[in-house]
């Protein structure tokens, strides 16, 4: 497709300059959120976006998926969701024949909406399929389109009658993304657009088959030892029962993050570096993704909620210090 991955490189920053356009069309602010949901796209990676309701979290994704060229399916998961509901079925013809009919994970784009909303069994559905990116039916396989990015939302108010994603699950996430309240001037800027009866059209600027070979890039991307070392490193200090651990994780974590970790923490910063024209990530790159990969990783215990010690504050006090 390109000749050379240094002329991919350089193709892939101008491609997320145009995707960036695209999606401010329709959506204000979030640069950071967008950021990351690019990222973790270009890593073949999912995203846990935690926000209250009413701040455009399925005009995001359904953006995104449009700016990429993609197929885009929203799934609303209730308590009476069924796996079924999700993968798809089987169904008797007119020919007296089982067939097949897929259900929306088969897309490109998935807006989980409220995954914590629904039983362990659909939700173990939606995640095998985001990890093994095929489904089985009466022992037939069948594999889900690619590329295949899933964004699922939680609630972080209502927690009555919810079903929390095991640590195992949440591990399946490549980021946990806060989407947080507008600025008073993003805010009118979203009212004074989507109150007028203009609405503005997203144009694709991507095909399937070049996100596909950026995928395949940010794979081949060369990252220095010491950079591989840091991410390691900075995982390592997390936990608080090894020799490396951070004075902060045995005071305030009950466990820490996982070698998923500190894979994604390198496959983030080769897409970080890639989306800002450098050909290789440092530091600085794993820093960038570090809040967000370890977010979900590592767990609090009761002394960290008493000293009001948020999991933000634990994970930049192991960045300032590592």
């Amino acid at each position: 497709m390109f000749n050379s991955d240094v002329e991919g490189a350089e193709a892939l920053k101008e491609y997320y300059g145009r995707l960036r356009n695209e999606i401010s069309k329709t959506v204000v602010g979030q640069d950071e959120v967008i950021h990351d949901a690019v990222v973790a796209v270009f890593c073949q990676g999912h995203v846990l976006l935690v926000g209250v309701p009413g701040l455009a979290k399925t005009l995001l994704v359904n953006t995104i998926g449009k700016a990429l060229g993609l197929s885009f399916s929203r799934i609303q998961f209730t308590p009476d969701l069924m796996p079924s509901d999700i993968i798809g079925t089987e169904i008797l013809d007119e020919h007296r024949q089982f067939k097949f009919v897929k259900g929306p994970v088969f897309a490109n784009v998935i807006l989980a909406d409220e995954i914590n909303r629904t039983p362990p069994k659909t939700q173990a559905a939606l995640l095998e399929a985001m990890q093994e990116r095929r489904v089985t039916v009466s022992g037939s396989t069948y594999v889900l389109d690619e590329p295949f990015f899933v964004l699922a939302t939680q609630n972080p108010i209502e927690q009555e009658g919810t079903y929390p994603l095991p640590e195992a699950q949440l591990d399946r996430f490549m980021f946990n993304l806060r989407l947080d309240y507008p600025s008073f001037e993003e805010e009118l800027a979203v009212v004074k657009g989507t109150t007028c009866g203009v609405s503005a059209t997203v144009n694709a600027v991507m095909t399937s088959e070049e996100i596909l070979y950026f995928q395949q890039l940010v794979r081949r991307v060369p990252v220095p030892d010491n950079v591989y070392s840091y991410a390691v490193k900075l995982v390592s200090k997390t936990r608080p029962t090894v020799a490396e651990a951070d004075e902060w994780s045995r005071k305030y974590l009950s466990w820490g993050a996982g070698p998923r970790a500190s894979q994604y923490l390198i496959l983030g910063a080769k897409a970080n570096a890639l989306l800002s024209g450098k050909l290789s990530p440092d530091i600085e790159d794993v820093r960038r993704v570090a809040v967000p990969v370890l977010r979900h990783r590592i767990i609090r215990n009761y002394t960290a909620e008493a000293d009001g010690m948020t999991v933000d504050d634990i994970i930049r006090h192991f960045i300032d210090y590592n």
